[in-house]
């Protein structure tokens, strides 16, 4: 079986009550603000310009990796899809914890860029 087609072990599913979530998502943000991690996103950041394929290639796997760092203290496997099961169980959480929703924010501003806005050519602002 190769390694794209292996499967986690049942130990990889990791179900944290909320109050850990919260935790473990502060130490995420936390890491990436760190002077180690914004300089590994900095770096990432400069190599890639604007071009959203090398976004992809240099500045997500970056932020994955820094994420990685700290979820695997708790529980998640040491790989993408520890980040990928960190993010649904944080996602299922945003409902209802208006804290862990702004931290969510936060966290997804690290790694995909703002969008700009499109230009309103031939548009007029109503008049009253």
């Amino acid at each position: 079986m190769s390694s794209l087609q292996r499967t986690a072990p049942a130990s990889q599913a990791v179900s944290l009550p909320l109050e850990q979530v919260k935790e473990a998502l502060g130490e995420v943000l936390n890491a990436l603000q760190s002077p180690t991690g914004s300089a590994r996103l900095e770096e990432a950041r400069e190599n890639s310009g604007n071009d959203l394929g090398k976004v992809l290639q240099l500045l997500l796997p970056a932020a994955v990796q820094i994420q990685q760092e700290v979820l695997q203290n708790y529980g998640f496997s040491a790989d993408g899809e520890g980040v990928l099961r960190f993010a649904r169980l944080v996602k299922s959480y945003e409902s209802q914890d208006p804290e862990i929703a702004a931290m969510s924010s936060k966290l997804k501003s690290f790694f995909l860029p703002p969008l700009p806005l499109p230009p309103h050519a031939g548009l007029s602002a109503p008049s009253s």
